[in-house]
């Protein structure tokens, strides 16, 4: 046991430290610190409200889950189908997200994706829902309203994180066929639809991989078209 115990405070340590050294590069060669947003989650919807909500009106029967961890939110869910996949806890598949959809023959009404935060996994993982998602289904995706830019860095400098997901969804705004929105809600949740985009983002750039957080700074409210839960509700 202690040496159990030594190991897993070894690993702590070493992602510590490798974080602090993200964090100082960021500080050193990132953007330009703007400060903060401004956004407030403290009385906005937690996430498990905004799932549940959005299951029971529009009576889905199957939920999935990418990236469920200690199952804070799978746990919570209410549904007739739940599937949770993660490659350490939770869930109830342990496989990546990638391995899951490979070898995946089931469909989905509501997809929530928690998985990996880089912009490259989290596209992926949207695409991938798109292909297992019913008729009139719903993705929702976490941690899309990043305060600051040190929140969304990418790789990781600090434990209270985002990552660049907001760059996903960015770019699923451009899409003629998916309908995109950001719920005001426990850090931003990202909304895509399979149907035609009813207020399509026009953005002159190929590589949203590159899109600084200078530009979500100052566009955030027409980048990420936010509605709150009540609007989100009316709209799907």
């Amino acid at each position: 046991m202690k040496n159990i115990i030594q190991k897993k405070w070894l690993r702590l340590m070493s992602s510590s430290n490798i974080m602090k050294l993200n964090f100082l590069y960021h500080k050193i060669f990132g953007e330009q610190d703007l400060g903060n947003i401004g956004f407030n989650f403290t009385n906005k919807p937690a996430r498990a409200k905004v799932v549940q909500d959005i299951i029971n009106i529009k009576n889905y029967k199957s939920y999935l889950e990418i990236g469920t961890f200690k199952d804070e939110l799978f746990n919570e869910i209410i549904c007739e189908k739940k599937v949770g996949v993660d490659p350490f806890l939770g869930g109830t598949i342990r496989k990546t997200s990638d391995e899951f959809f490979s070898s995946n023959n089931q469909k989905f009404d509501c997809v929530y994706i928690d998985g990996l935060h880089y912009y490259k996994q989290v596209k992926i993982d949207i695409l991938s829902s798109i292909s297992v998602l019913n008729d009139n289904g719903i993705i929702l995706i976490d941690d899309c309203l990043p305060n600051n830019f040190f929140i969304q860095a990418v790789p990781r400098g600090q434990l209270t994180w985002t990552g660049d997901v907001w760059k996903a969804l960015v770019e699923f705004r451009t899409k003629k066929d998916l309908d995109c929105y950001t719920c005001y809600a426990d850090g931003g949740i990202g909304v895509v639809l399979k149907r035609q985009n009813r207020n399509i983002l026009n953005l002159d750039t190929n590589n949203f991989e590159k899109l600084k957080f200078k530009a979500f700074f100052q566009n955030y409210e027409k980048l990420m078209n936010i509605v709150n839960l009540d609007q989100l509700i009316k709209i799907i």
